[in-house]
């Protein structure tokens, strides 16, 4: 049997969900780290406002992860689906159409944010003491750098739906790891004193362009032997009809992120009303709590082409299976984080602020005390960011891109930015903090009450104990 339908057909659950969800998760990781050596570095100025800025240009960097759901996700989990039955051809032509279709997206991204900067930027509150900061990371990361950034982000996707999960994760690791060893040389060598911040915007835009190149050169190279393709010619073998089935799930998988994007929007609105140190400070902490997040979206993202494939071939014993071992993996992960994070968090948001720099060691100070309240009730939720995750991906790898729009609607409009707006009225800016867990265990809950509806109108009654 060929190797990679032995991934999804026959070899051990847990041993098939580490060789699609293994690399994925190392990649996420050095990907975590290097925007977090961003952070680092930048910390080591003293200077709270360069932080502020950096943490008002990530939600605008945070859109592209959207845009990559929408045509990595959605083209992905539709190219797994076609594996399923056979049709190669097909899953080739939906490949070629995610790829160019998010390059479009990109592009025209791109120049809004460029006609719009200011505009944008304060809208998401920026001040006097943070706006040119902000700009200089946003024209070199999304300006300049949105389309190779794209690439690397919706060519991982369609290769780790494919089997190729390991030189999926070579791409965006690889690109990580330059990040990591270009950020002090643009930051401390190359550019002069205060444009640290620029440095640490050049050195991902390098990095992001030598990561999309592998990754398109690795698509072509495999495009024989496999149901991906990045050809325009692939085009010609689907229809209209195919490319709404991209939609189906992908715009689904594009809005969580968005609307998270949205959310944060009101965080650092909210957060810049009580200053920037605030801002600041909750800048730090969404970084941290990036930690267990990226381990789990990695573990979903290596789950979704087996749940998907077997869900299609009509294996659902299997399927179930890869369902409850992604599960039980993440709750791991997250308890683990949480009595980290509720144990040493001074020693964690220190990291992202130098005390003993020249700038204002007492504006360190007050911001490193900030993130460690914020990060210990920021974290309280525990389990149930995973809950969210994983059981999201499950509905999109079956396709049903109707109740995962219902949980993404939920669990941000329904449930993060009201509690969010009500608490800040009631407690401040510690309300802004456990806004989070508790709008994420409202929504591990309905979420779960969603896939289990799900599976008793899809799956026979003698299976749906499997979950």
């Amino acid at each position: 049997m060929n190797e990679k339908r032995a991934v999804f057909e026959t070899m051990p659950v847990p041993r098939a969900l580490l060789m699609l969800a293994g690399p994925t998760i190392i990649s996420q990781l050095i990907n975590l780290i290097y925007n977090a050596v961003d952070a680092i570095f930048i910390g080591t100025t003293g200077d709270a406002y360069k932080t502020a800025a950096v943490t008002l240009a990530f939600t605008i960097y945070m859109i592209n992860i959207a845009i990559a759901n929408l045509f990595g996700i959605g083209g992905g989990s539709l190219i797994a689906r076609l594996a399923g039955k056979g049709h190669t051809e097909k899953a080739k032509g939906i490949s070629s159409f995610s790829f160019w279709a998010s390059i479009g997206v990109a592009a025209v991204y791109s120049l809004v944010i460029w006609l719009f900067m200011d505009q944008i930027l304060y809208g998401l509150g920026a001040s006097e003491n943070t706006i040119n900061f902000a700009r200089q990371y946003v024209t070199f990361v999304i300006v300049i750098g949105d389309i190779p950034l794209i690439i690397s982000l919706t060519a991982a996707h369609l290769l780790r739906n494919t089997g190729y999960s390991r030189q999926a994760g070579i791409g965006l690791s690889g690109g990580g790891l330059l990040n990591i060893a270009l950020d002090p040389l643009f930051m401390f060598v190359i550019l002069p004193e205060g444009m640290e911040v620029m440095g640490a915007a050049v050195a991902t835009l390098v990095s992001n362009v030598i990561s999309a190149a592998y990754l398109v050169a690795t698509i072509i190279r495999v495009s024989k032997n496999a149901p991906i393709a990045v050809s325009p010619r692939e085009l010609k073998s689907i229809g209209l009809k195919d490319t709404k089935e991209v939609f189906t799930v992908g715009m689904p998988s594009a809005l969580l992120p968005g609307l998270f994007d949205l959310a944060n929007i009101f965080l650092n609105a909210f957060m810049a009303m009580h200053g920037d140190l605030e801002l600041a400070a909750i800048g730090i902490v969404m970084r941290i709590d990036r930690l267990p997040n990226a381990i789990n979206i990695g573990i979903c993202q290596g789950s979704l082409p087996l749940v998907a494939y077997n869900y299609t071939s009509g294996n659902h014993e299997r399927m179930n299976e890869v369902i409850r071992t992604a599960r039980r993996y993440g709750i791991i992960v997250s308890m683990a984080s949480l009595a980290l994070f509720q144990l040493v968090p001074g020693t964690l948001c220190s990291a992202f602020m130098s005390t003993g720099a020249s700038y204002d060691p007492t504006m360190a100070h007050a911001t490193i005390a900030l993130a460690v309240r914020f990060l210990r009730l920021r974290s309280l939720s525990s389990v149930f960011p995973m809950l969210n995750y994983s059981t999201s991906y499950n509905l999109q790898a079956v396709g049903d891109g109707k109740d995962t729009f219902i949980h993404s609607v939920v669990r941000i409009l329904g449930f993060y930015i009201p509690i969010m707006y009500l608490l800040n009225i009631l407690i401040g800016a510690d309300g802004l903090a456990v806004s989070f867990a508790i709008s994420e265990m409202l929504s591990g809950i309905f979420v779960l009450w969603l896939f289990r509806r799900w599976k008793r109108s899809h799956i026979h009654r003698s299976e749906q104990g499997l979950q």
